[in-house]
């Protein structure tokens, strides 16, 4: 179930050019006059009539701080003051006013929050995060991510997977050295969560185990949390150290905690370059 709140505009080009071009919201629908617009999770309507609507605050909050001052350059000719922190909402914000007197705020949380990502934007914005703050993850926090990954799909429901959660630091930093640099993150989180599949329960336990790595990593970025794909740990040498069978697949060891960097989008191409239909 998803929302929209709707405004007045006196003028429906001049607001829908301000929220596209500054704001950096895209359309998501657009209607004889009314365009409704997207942020993430957000869907913000305005309507033309022959008053406005002014009343109340429109917030937009982001992951990072750099990205609040990153706003804040962007709105310099909105902005009402700089950039602040609130210790009493544990936020930091600046507040811009729109061309029609509309309050606008501009935040990120200073703490951990619960999921908010959109569909989409989850699918965009997850990278491979290699650097971590020391910070535990909290149990509640993890079981949550859990808890979406016990829906991965798996060949004829046969659920082979298991995911090992480990915190012990000196086995942290055994299998941080294990690929050399490739598998070095590992050593830098406060714990790593090693994705495997029983043979002896699935004839697909590669396909089981990749899908299921994929959804923890989608699933704990919902949270926030930072991870990055370590591969070719399938290994006998790896498996004896964790103390799973031989035989059992390995997908991915990924180190898991909250990020301490912020990596930029890699250039990628276009769709139409990846498609191809058969005829």
């Amino acid at each position: 179930m998803s929302g929209i709140t709707f405004y007045k505009t006196k003028d429906l080009n001049q607001t829908k050019s301000f929220y596209t071009s500054k704001v950096g919201m895209r359309v998501w629908l657009e209607q004889p006059d009314c365009v409704i617009l997207k942020h993430d999770n957000m869907l913000l309507g305005f309507c033309e009539r022959d008053e406005s609507d002014i009343q109340g605050t429109i917030t937009f909050f982001y992951e990072k701080e750099a990205d609040v001052d990153e706003m804040c350059e962007k709105m310099q000719d909105h902005v009402l003051g700089e950039p602040e922190v609130s210790d009493k909402y544990r936020i930091y914000r600046f507040y811009a006013r729109d061309p029609e007197d509309r309050l606008l705020e501009f935040q990120s949380f200073r703490h951990q929050l619960d999921v908010f990502n959109s569909g989409d934007n989850l699918l965009i914005s997850r990278r491979s995060i290699r650097k971590y703050e020391k910070t535990e993850v909290p149990d509640e926090v993890l079981w949550k991510v859990f808890e979406l990954c016990r829906f991965a799909p798996t060949s004829k429901n046969c659920q082979s997977y298991y995911f090992l959660v480990i915190r012990r630091r000196d086995m942290l930093e055994q299998l941080a050295g294990v690929r050399g640099g490739n598998s070095s993150p590992i050593g830098r989180a406060p714990m790593a969560v090693a994705i495997c599949t029983d043979p002896e329960v699935t004839r697909r336990p590669v396909q089981d185990g990749c899908i299921a790595a994929y959804h923890f990593l989608l699933a704990a970025k919902l949270f926030n949390l930072g991870t990055c794909w370590i591969a070719a740990m399938d290994r006998d040498d790896v498996k004896q150290m964790i103390g799973i069978p031989s035989e059992h697949y390995i997908a991915t060891i990924t180190p898991i905690g909250y990020p301490a960097e912020r990596r930029e989008a890699p250039a990628r191409k276009e769709a139409s370059e990846l498609v191809r239909f058969v005829d």
